[in-house]
């Protein structure tokens, strides 16, 4: 056999084996469904180099082990969650539900397994009118700290409310208050870079980058690019904090112009579930920085009255996979009378879209909205292919198009609502870093299904008929780009 024969066998030979043995990694690989397991099995096998690359790029759940070690060791050594060492009645997580409805403190048992976190009563909580007054609430607490101030944002630009959050913060440092600031290495990659980020160190702010961008060919050591910190966070003085879809940016969101107004839903708090997002907040940054600060999560809680139970969710990739998920879709099973929902990004597991479907079959008023125009057109696409079922179920579905609706929210029988972070896709669930709040309390829970009946007064519906007009080239693109959910 002549030499270059020989070379090209042994390169053909080595090409196969390293093959089967990423295939046998993605069979291998745990957390992992059927489905996404037969669709990287099928890209690898189909597209041998290229498919490849894609699985060590973006094919794993994976933030780098140093970072998983971090995590680990720093949860490990944290007081405990929810330290209330106290038999204060206002602490007391008592359920706001009608007279002779059951017990649905299973909510709340589900969520404790997440993160350890007990629901706590004494809370009372305002829902923000919009993106702008969010930002002004927010500088004004700012202003009015008197011990320390923490804040993660996933997206923080350069614009009037970003460049309004920065100058609070220089002015709270300069009062001498402890500012601790952390920003997603990808999100916030422009204010991390611009001069704004430095002046900030320069007035003593406290800075951390949350997941530092890194050479993605060093994917399979340091972690995927992809996997971000999408968490919305201010804790105030231990007592004062913020929860909802918002990111620190004008409404008009420059860089995604053709799509604004960005429109989002906050709550402000105050009580002991601030103590929750503290320990959440606590945990990144002691992730990222060499700073302990278990003493802030040791001071007795503020002294309070009787107020609403509420709980913290926060989920990610060194959290059990399956946490979010399985908040949704308990919350869902859990309806008896109505569900409401928004999001902006719909590309759930098949589990999720069977407990949707349920509420809607069950005969649940059963209600999702989705932007009429995504700035993710794969998202966007991947999103329309689930409509003929959740129409069939009985599901009513409205596009919003006063703007990107990208409040994420949930409303149950009156009583129960979840915000956050968190949209109903598997990003969300299995990829970065969210942080929800569960309550249980009539009269905000009134208040944000007021929010979302305003955007389904901006909204169109969605019928049936409607979607048995799409051209079967419009069906055959949604289906395909949700055949790739699994992979992406």
């Amino acid at each position: 056999m002549p030499i270059s024969a020989l070379v090209t066998f042994l390169w053909t030979a080595l090409l196969f084996l390293v093959h089967l043995a990423v295939v046998a990694r993605v069979i291998l690989r745990p957390h992992r469904e059927p489905a996404s397991r037969m669709a990287w099995a099928v890209v690898i096998l189909v597209m041998p180099v290229l498919g490849m690359i894609a699985y060590f790029l973006v094919g794993e759940t994976n933030i780098g082990r140093r970072r998983v070690a971090r995590m680990r060791e720093v949860l490990a050594g944290m007081p405990a969650p929810t330290p209330l060492g106290s038999d204060a009645e206002w602490l007391r997580p008592v359920l706001s539900e009608p007279v002779g409805s059951e017990d649905r403190n299973h909510l709340f048992r589900l969520g404790r397994t997440v993160n350890g976190f007990d629901p706590v009563g004494g809370n009372t909580g305002k829902l923000l009118p919009d993106s702008n007054a969010t930002i002004a609430a927010m500088t004004a607490d700012i202003d009015a700290a008197t011990r320390h101030v923490h804040l993660i944002f996933y997206i923080w630009l350069t614009d009037e409310n970003g460049l309004a959050m920065v100058r609070a913060l220089q002015r709270a440092a300069a009062r001498g208050v402890t500012c601790r600031v952390m920003a997603d290495g990808l999100g916030s990659r422009k204010m991390i870079a611009s001069t704004y980020w430095a002046k900030m160190h320069q007035a003593g702010i406290k800075l951390a980058v949350a997941l530092p961008l890194s050479n993605p060919l060093l994917t399979p050591v340091r972690g995927r690019i992809d996997l971000r910190n999408h968490r919305k966070i201010l804790v105030v003085d231990n007592h004062i904090t913020y929860c909802g879809s918002q990111n620190c940016a004008d409404p008009e969101f420059r860089v995604k112009a053709k799509f604004a107004p960005w429109v989002d839903t906050m709550i402000r708090f105050e009580g002991p579930i601030a103590r929750q997002n503290q320990h959440v907040f606590a945990s990144d940054w002691m992730a990222h920085v060499d700073e302990n600060l278990d003493e802030l999560l040791r001071e007795p809680l503020h002294e309070g009255e009787p107020g609403f139970a509420a709980q913290v969710i926060a989920t990610g990739p060194t959290v059990r996979f399956s946490a979010m998920p399985e908040m949704f879709e308990t919350l869902m099973y859990a309806a008896r009378k109505e569900l409401f929902i928004t999001t902006p990004y719909y590309v759930p597991d098949e589990s999720m879209q069977a407990a949707l479907c349920a509420a809607g079959r069950r005969g649940i008023k059963t209600t999702i909205i989705f932007p009429a125009r995504n700035d993710s057109f794969v998202v966007g696409a991947a999103s329309r292919s689930y409509y003929a079922e959740l129409l069939a179920a009985g599901v009513r579905i409205f596009e919003y198009e006063a703007g990107l609706l990208h409040a994420k929210t949930l409303t149950l029988d009156g009583n129960w609502s979840l915000i956050g972070s968190a949209n109903l896709d598997r990003r969300s669930f299995e990829l970065n870093y969210e942080n929800n709040i569960l309550l249980n309390d009539q009269n905000l829970t009134s208040d944000l299904h007021s929010r979302q009946e305003s955007f389904l007064r901006q909204s169109h519906e969605v019928t049936a008929e409607m979607v048995a007009t799409w051209s079967v080239r419009r069906r055959f693109w949604n289906n395909s780009i949700a055949m790739l959910g699994p992979v992406l």
